[in-house]
């Protein structure tokens, strides 16, 4: 099988083209080469694929097998591939199929490369019952959540997955990798949940660390940066434009006042191979 490694700020995963290559069982194939030791190597598995509704479409799968609807760094990566290896025409703007619906995306290019890419995110639900989250049908929104000797105020908002938002004070020190998989896995979310510990640096400006629903911690999160812009705004504690640092690199974020979530940043091929 031939393969593609790329990363979207250090997030990165394992690249097939469905196109020429058929993957029959992905969850079992996402499990091995995810795995850094004995694998290639990544944060899950990609699949990019044919599509009737769109240019392109792809599925993640991330390193456990679980398949994600939704992945804001994958997807950059996807319209990179996707232009740079002649899946489509020569274009820069896509529509990219996701388990969380079509995507459109905007490609900023110099020469033959593609540098940057600008996704519309679509619009965030904030409803509980969309996150999901158990109880009351209402927003979440600086809310209460017991993990053992701690209460950390949360705000959840869904981007075609899952979130958590949590706001703390020098988050580069935080033991984010013993209370991330607390919270991923909490009683509160029955389908688990992405955990993101934000410090805000100004209005326009944060710091984010992620703990990545069947990943552990990555060094980037597309959806969760687009959703630490949307938790800002609720909190009022940031501006509807929004720079996001993440171990791997900076994202640009806006939540427009029509209602969608725009990212920008760029997506990176790092080597191609057969396994």
């Amino acid at each position: 099988m031939k393969f593609t490694k790329m990363h979207g700020i250090g997030n990165d995963y394992v690249y097939v083209n469905c196109f020429e290559e058929e993957v029959k069982d992905p969850s079992r194939l996402a499990r091995k080469v995810s795995n850094r030791h004995f694998g290639i190597g990544g944060d899950g598995l990609i699949l990019i694929t044919p599509s009737k509704k769109a240019d392109v479409g792809m599925r993640i799968f991330n390193a456990d097998g679980s398949e994600a609807q939704m992945c804001g760094n994958g997807i950059r990566c996807v319209a990179k591939y996707a232009y740079e290896h002649g899946l489509v025409s020569k274009k820069e703007r896509m529509r990219i199929e996701t388990r969380a619906g079509v995507k459109t995306v905007s490609l900023r290019v110099q020469g033959s490369r593609v540098q940057k890419v600008r996704v519309n995110m679509g619009r965030p639900k904030l409803l509980r019952r969309f996150i999901p989250m158990l109880g009351k049908n209402t927003r979440v929104i600086d809310e209460p959540l017991h993990v053992e000797d701690r209460v950390f105020r949360i705000t959840c908002v869904s981007m075609g997955n899952p979130h958590c938002v949590i706001y703390v004070e020098g988050v580069r020190n935080f033991p984010a990798s013993h209370y991330g998989p607390l919270i991923e896995n909490h009683k509160a979310f029955p389908e688990r949940t992405n955990v993101h510990f934000v410090e805000v640096m100004g209005r326009g400006e944060v710091r984010m660390r992620t703990w990545e629903r069947g990943s552990g911690e990555t060094l980037a999160c597309g959806t969760g940066a687009s959703a630490v812009c949307v938790a800002g705004v609720l909190n009022k504690k940031t501006s509807r434009r929004l720079l996001s640092h993440l171990p791997g690199g900076d994202l640009e974020l806006e939540w427009a006042k029509s209602g969608e979530v725009y990212m920008t940043g760029p997506a990176e091929e790092v080597f191609s191979g057969e396994y």
